[in-house]
């Protein structure tokens, strides 16, 4: 049997992780939307007030994590890595929610399609979905880091 290259077929498992991909997708567009909307309607207060944003920009990363945690946060430790998570509440920082669904959806995609590689005994597709899985969590959570 020949393939037409003109007219490719997606199979089962690829059809799931597209479906999975774009509700993944839609939910964290949604949530950008939202969040944005909170933030800019003054509903959720930032960290950092709008008026004085433009002052910040023009400083490096760490200086502006120092600053803002100093000024605004009133923490010991800079929101780095998962830390935005303790400042969720702040307008400003509301919108990685959305951000991490985006970037976490490729995760749930490689796990949901495991059980139908399993089904269909693809044993070495299942041991690359296992493994994506693992290193994905692994990066997100930042057990896995480079450039530090």
């Amino acid at each position: 049997m020949t393939e037409d290259v003109n007219n490719p077929e997606a199979n089962e498992e690829q059809l799931l992780y597209a479906k999975i991909l774009e509700i993944g997708m839609y939910i964290g567009l949604a949530m950008l939307f939202v969040t944005f909307a909170l933030y800019i309607f003054g509903i959720l207060a930032p960290a950092v007030p709008i008026e004085q944003l433009p002052n910040y920009w023009v400083m490096p990363v760490h200086e502006y994590v120092e600053t803002v945690n100093h000024n605004f946060l009133h923490r010991d430790h800079g929101v780095t890595g998962w830390g935005w998570m303790a400042v969720i509440s702040k307008g400003d920082f509301a919108n990685f929610l959305g951000i991490a669904v985006l970037s976490g959806v490729t995760i749930v995609c490689y796990a949901g399609i495991i059980p139908t590689l399993l089904r269909k005994k693809y044993t070495a597709y299942v041991v690359i979905a296992i493994a994506e899985v693992v290193i994905l969590v692994l990066a997100a959570s930042g057990i896995l880091a480079a450039g530090h």
